[in-house]
């Protein structure tokens, strides 16, 4: 998909148009191939730069040219097509291309639709001008950062939820869950290492002009970044000691219940050896009385009684 947008100066109302103008933002997202060439020509763009942003494992760097600088960052989404109704989520390319000398214009190039060039589409941003080409460059940045660590809280709860069921689970799908959120914080968290040397070179890029309030932006998005960084090696740390407590967790589960198993088959055993002794062929005592049969019966229900209560006393159940 390809859309143009422009905010005009006089409003401050951003609209989407038709024509390639200076000041314009171009939107590709997930574009086919006869858009992108036709940016790459019209701009006069390596087409290979563009290609980039559209593999999924294409590093996030700062590449200046002559007539243009190339950043490209990692940006998260949470998966919504997850089967299992489990949480997930996952980091995918955002090319962002600033034209410098002759042409004036911003285009943002992505693999995926995210919620942070939506958030721009709609015009949840404040002071959002797309021709103001280095602050919508840092207003992003700094978005992104915002989104990591929204994300990130996410995760948080959701390990938090796991924590509750831990114990009385005996089964593995909270480990799977575990799992997934691991793998999860993985991406993130290398993501945003590489967002972080992106934010710096971005600070001492000279080809990018910035004002003193881009500067103090840019600033503030370093700052989230780095904040995002440490929340997502506590939350490692935290989900490294639950996935090992979970396995504890049900490994002792399953020794309970095979504790309180074992008990009611030893109870259980109790009246079979009294019907036992008493169904041989020899004489036996009551063996000619009718009551007897009740006498043994009862005889067993005490000795049961009495076997329960000394297990429960030691806490056997």
């Amino acid at each position: 998909m390809k859309a143009i947008y422009k905010t005009t100066e006089d409003q401050c109302i951003l609209e989407e148009v038709t024509d390639y103008c200076d000041g314009n933002w171009v939107c590709l997202i997930s574009p086919t191939a006869e858009e992108v060439k036709d940016v790459s020509k019209h701009f006069e763009i390596d087409l290979q730069d563009m290609i980039s942003a559209l593999d999924e494992d294409e590093r996030a760097r700062v590449d200046a040219d002559d007539d243009y600088t190339l950043i490209i960052t990692d940006v998260p989404y949470k998966e919504e097509d997850n089967a299992d109704d489990k949480d997930s989520y996952g980091t995918v390319p955002l090319a962002i291309i600033l034209g410098d000398k002759q042409q004036k214009y911003i285009i943002t190039i992505c693999l995926r639709e995210i919620p942070l060039l939506e958030d721009f589409r709609k015009g949840k941003i404040k002071k959002f001008y797309t021709y103001k080409k280095t602050r919508f460059i840092i207003q992003i940045l700094y978005r992104n950062a915002s989104y990591y660590l929204q994300y990130l809280r996410m995760l948080e709860r959701s390990i938090g939820k796991i924590e509750q069921e831990l114990h009385k689970s005996t089964r593995n799908e909270e480990l799977f869950q575990l799992l997934n959120l691991d793998k999860s914080l993985v991406y993130l968290s290398n993501s945003l290492r590489a967002n972080e040397l992106v934010l710096e070179r971005l600070m001492r890029l000279e080809s990018v002009k910035k004002y003193p309030e881009d500067e103090e932006l840019l600033e503030d998005a370093i700052v989230e970044n780095k904040q995002a960084i440490e929340m997502a090696n506590v939350y490692s740390s935290i989900l490294d000691v639950t996935m090992e407590a979970y396995s504890s967790v049900i490994s002792n589960n399953l020794n309970s219940v095979m504790k309180v198993l074992t008990s009611i088959t030893i109870i259980m055993t109790i009246p079979t050896m009294i019907f036992s002794f008493f169904g041989m062929n020899v004489p036996l005592p009551w063996q000619s009385d009718v009551s007897g049969v009740m006498f043994i019966i009862l005889l067993s229900l005490v000795a049961v009684g009495l076997a329960a209560l000394f297990m429960f006393r030691k806490k056997l159940f």
